[in-house]
């Protein structure tokens, strides 16, 4: 049996390695002239490859229960099982992100590619699917250059739309649409957000930990500001959550509750009562994000004293130091985004299996799928499992 896979990524390397038997034949159809270019760009360039704390709760999607068909049978623990047969020590660092011990991306490609070669899964670069059909035989996959080959199973792991420049153009999508799938609303996702520029520009290239709030959704980390909006892990993660929100609001000193500031300022004001607002927050806070903040609630002149804030202007201070608020005004680029956020509707997907319902023998994994992770390790790990799973049931026989 002919098993074929559009896409050589994550997803893609893992459902070939499943699905190579010495019974099967593989083929993996790639668009780019080497497999795995993304691989090499995660966890900026270290590899974010799972999180030891995944389940359903850090997916996003319609239905990201879905998840759970794959969290019952091949998980963070067969992945990390899996990686050390072919040769990857692992690591676990802050929030459950597992990295390889090497911290190089290039590592858990090599072996990947390496296993696939050793297990004569064949690969053929620069064949960008143009289209796929169902024939009375199976499948039938040809390129823009108009090559064309048959495949008895045929498993698409093309990606989603983010990281362009990467491999992943969307063509995942249009060749599920070809087979009669729905694709939701697509969206950049783990991605910056743009925001109104008079306070941000100011405050470029200032890093502080900080606790946001977008919508019900709340995430923790290290806020980056740039001359466009916001970034950093907590940003990338709340991003998914973007929906119609116009608004998303920072506490920068998360460790503390407002009247905790309210008392804090006060006793600065009075051991502080001659240094100007200019200098107030210095010690306290990023000198330039105080100054900020003074002008962000109208404080003005910067060159009085301390002494003369009000008890106004010191609850205004507070209050903006726990809920400083940023209009958004959208996304950076597919460019910019790590993953996509939305795809082929799953309830047409099988969870256990991921063949679908409408067309025996055509299987999806990744980021194809209606299925986007939070920002740690979890889209990789949805890759790895999702196509181990697509791998190892498009290999099996007698199929009803």
């Amino acid at each position: 049996m002919k098993i074929g896979i559009i896409g050589g990524g994550a997803s893609g390397l893992a459902a070939a390695i499943a699905a190579k038997t010495e019974q099967n034949e593989v083929i993996i159809f790639e668009r780019e002239n080497r497999v795995g270019k993304k691989i090499l760009a995660t966890g900026n360039g270290r590899c974010n490859l799972s999180n030891a704390g995944a389940s359903d709760k850090n997916y996003h999607g319609s239905d990201p229960t879905f998840v759970n068909g794959a969290v019952r049978r091949y998980w963070v623990q067969q992945t990390l099982d899996f990686f050390s047969t072919l040769g990857i020590l692992c690591k676990e660092e802050e929030n459950g992100k597992i990295y390889p011990y090497s911290d190089t991306a290039s590592a858990v490609l090599d072996v990947l590619r390496r296993r696939t070669a050793e297990l004569g899964v064949k690969t053929i670069c620069g064949f960008d699917v143009k289209c796929a059909e169902k024939t009375q035989v199976g499948f039938e996959v040809e390129s823009y250059g108009g090559e064309k080959d048959v495949c008895d199973r045929l498993v698409i792991a093309a990606g989603g739309k983010a990281s362009p420049n990467l491999g992943s153009n969307g063509s995942g999508f249009e060749l599920l649409k070809g087979f009669g799938h729905r694709i939701t609303k697509l969206s950049p996702s783990l991605v910056q957000l743009r925001t109104e520029t008079e306070v941000v520009k100011k405050l470029k290239g200032i890093k502080v930990n900080a606790g946001l709030t977008l919508g019900g959704n709340f995430a923790e980390g290290e806020l980056l500001f740039t001359d466009y909006g916001l970034s950093g892990p907590p940003v990338f993660t709340l991003s998914a959550y973007l929906g119609n929100e116009k608004e998303i609001y920072a506490d920068i000193m998360p460790e503390y509750t407002y009247d905790d500031i309210v008392s804090m300022l006060y006793e600065r004001c009075a051991y502080l009562y001659n240094v100007s607002l200019e200098e107030f927050f210095t010690g306290m806070l990023n000198k330039r994000v105080g100054q900020a903040l003074m002008k962000f609630v109208g404080i003005s002149p910067l060159s009085r004293p301390a002494s003369t804030l009000c008890e106004g202007e010191i609850k205004k201070l507070a209050s903006t130091i726990k809920a400083w608020k940023f209009n958004i005004t959208g996304t950076m680029s597919w460019n910019n985004a790590q993953v996509t956020h939305g795809g082929a509707v799953t309830s047409e997907f099988n969870s256990v299996t991921m063949e679908s319902k409408l067309v025996k023998g055509l299987y999806a994994c990744g980021e194809v799928l209606d299925i986007d992770g939070d920002c740690g390790g979890y889209n990789l790990q949805w890759a790895w499992s999702s196509g181990h799973l697509a791998g190892i049931y498009s290999a099996k026989e007698n199929k009803k």
